[in-house]
Order: structure tokens, then C-alpha cells, then sequence
């Protein structure tokens, strides 16, 4: 069985930080495409930023020069480094993983994600 899990949300004031942290585990062969996503409630989940495993990386235009992205393949985990947040940063985040598994090839995996808020 795989599982991803999310870490690190929480409540800030605009302007602070929060550290993202995201983990793969369980059965697997290895992990390919990572990504971070949110949503606001009613809306649908876009994609913040993501990292292949050869560290190719994409930061979408909203969050570019605030937000950054990192993975350590050896351990499974991506962290998504959130700087100078905005209210309108305020979502749900998910980790998203395109995991190997034995006996099947790639699948698609969320995490249940973890609430930013930031208040102005």
C-alpha cells in the first residue's frame, strides 16, 4: 500500500512564511512527477508548482519569486518553501505523486491535503 501525506499548513499573518512538506512511503519502485496543488473551496485544484525527479521544476506565474520547490528522492519527500504570502494565497494544498508501484507500473496518488490561511 502507498500513501502520500502533507505537512505544514497553518494560519499566518500575510507577508510570513509557511514550509510545505509532502511524503511518499510505502511499497514503491519510484517516484516520478511530484506537484503541489490548491484549491479554494467551490474552485478547482490548480497546480502550484512541480518537480520531476531529475529536479526539473515548474512555479506557476502567481506564486514565482515567493515560492520555492525541492524534493530529496533518496527519502521519498518534496517540501513546497512559501515566502511573503498573500490572502490570496489562502487554500487547501495538496501533494500529488506519480508513484511506480510493483506489479502495476505508474499511479497517480493525493495526499489529503493541508490548509494555508493567511490573513491581512
Amino acid at each position: 500500500q502507498v500513501q502520500v501525506v502533507e505537512s505544514g499548513g497553518g494560519a499566518v499573518e500575510s507577508g510570513e512564511s509557511l514550509t510545505l512538506s509532502c511524503v511518499a512511503f510505502g511499497n514503491i519502485v519510484g517516484v516520478n512527477f511530484m506537484g503541489w496543488y490548491r484549491q479554494i473551496e467551490g474552485n478547482h485544484r490548480e497546480l502550484v508548482a512541480s518537480i520531476t525527479s531529475d529536479g526539473h521544476f515548474l512555479i506557476t506565474d502567481s506564486v514565482k519569486g515567493r515560492f520555492a520547490i525541492s524534493r530529496d528522492n533518496t527519502k521519498n519527500t518534496m517540501v513546497l518553501q512559501m515566502n511573503a504570502l498573500k490572502p490570496e494565497d489562502t487554500a487547501m494544498y495538496f501533494c500529488n505523486a506519480q508513484i511506480e508501484v510493483p506489479n502495476y507500473g505508474e499511479r497517480s496518488y493525493w495526499g489529503q491535503g493541508t490548509q494555508v490561511t493567511v490573513l491581512s
